[in-house]
């Protein structure tokens, strides 16, 4: 299980390197990501949404969440699961993203 976390963990840190493009802040701060799970072979299922269905990148942002997590070392295959429900709303951003976004 531990090595489940550190691997968890270094996912995590990937998917703070991609952004929303209209959004100065990560998607992991900014709360798209709904859901991470690392299972006994290593894949991985990403639960995630956008702040919009109209959102422009849609077709290309979940892609890329995708390539950046199968770079993660140890990583066999990536499962990205788009959803709108419950719908994102701003209360979903960490404290980092309200802060450096101007709402705290």
């Amino acid at each position: 299980m531990i090595k489940q976390e550190i691997l968890k963990n270094e996912i995590i840190n990937k998917l703070k390197t991609v952004y929303d493009p209209e959004i100065p802040a990560d998607i992991w701060e900014l709360g798209l990501v709904y859901e991470l799970k690392v299972d006994e072979e290593n894949n991985v299922y990403i639960k995630m949404t956008l702040t919009t269905p109209m959102c422009p990148v849609a077709g290309s942002l979940p892609p890329q969440v995708k390539e950046r997590v199968q770079e993660v070392e140890g990583v066999n295959q990536v499962y990205v699961d788009l959803v709108w429900d419950p719908p994102w709303n701003m209360d979903m951003m960490s404290e980092e993203a309200k802060l450096k976004l101007g709402f705290l």
